[in-house]
Order: C-alpha cells, then sequence, then structure tokens
C-alpha cells in the first residue's frame, strides 16, 4: 500500500496540534486555548473550562423509538467579572454549527457564543 499524506487531513485543512497534553482539532483552537490560559495565570479571568457541554434539546421517545439528545459542545468557556462566556474557534461554519448556534442562543438567553 503506497501512504498517501492526505489521508490524514481534517476535510477544513486544520491541523491537530497538541499543548500541555491536550489535543486541538486546529492550531487556531489552540493558540486560543494558550491565549486564554496566560489571561487565567494573570488573574483576569477564572473557571477555564475546555469542551464545555450544553443541552439544546433533551432525548425522547417516540413510537417506540427513541432519539438521543442534541447538544452543543463549545471550545471553551471561562468567567470573567462575574460573567460567562462561551467561546468557539470558528475557522469554517459548517450548517449544522450555524444551526446549533440557533438554537443556543434561544435556549441559554443569557449566553452567547463569542467566535473567535
Amino acid at each position: 500500500m503506497v501512504y498517501n499524506p492526505n489521508w490524514h487531513r481534517h476535510k477544513y485543512k486544520a491541523v491537530k496540534t497538541e499543548i500541555d497534553g491536550k489535543v486541538f482539532d486546529s492550531k487556531h483552537e489552540a493558540d486560543v486555548y494558550a491565549k486564554l490560559k496566560l489571561r487565567e495565570k494573570a488573574g483576569e479571568i477564572q473557571d477555564l473550562q475546555l469542551q464545555p457541554r450544553f443541552v439544546l434539546q433533551d432525548g425522547f421517545e417516540k413510537g417506540g423509538k427513541k432519539y438521543r439528545k442534541i447538544e452543543y459542545v463549545a471550545d471553551f468557556q471561562y468567567r470573567e467579572k462575574g460573567r460567562i462566556h462561551v467561546v468557539d474557534a470558528k475557522g469554517y461554519k459548517t450548517d449544522v454549527y450555524k444551526l446549533k448556534k440557533k438554537l443556543f442562543e434561544k435556549k441559554y438567553k443569557d449566553l452567547t457564543i463569542e467566535e473567535v
């Protein structure tokens, strides 16, 4: 078999990057993480979380079929001056992301997804 370097490429040309033993889906996401870690260390932000999950629709059963819950998984969440920030390091906005963002914005009225 011939090795093809394109087999391991992400379809949006993102390159997986590791920082602090954590693997990020893209260099951009890793860069955002590094900046947030510095801000946390400086005391500017608190409670930095990676991959926080938000339920957009609960699972349910209909006609004997079970449907799983629908979740939005952000890249980061942190607190700054009492306010919660939900951050997504976006390079490309898929149709699925756009739909989940709309559902998130409706359900979590006190939060907003910050795209960086």
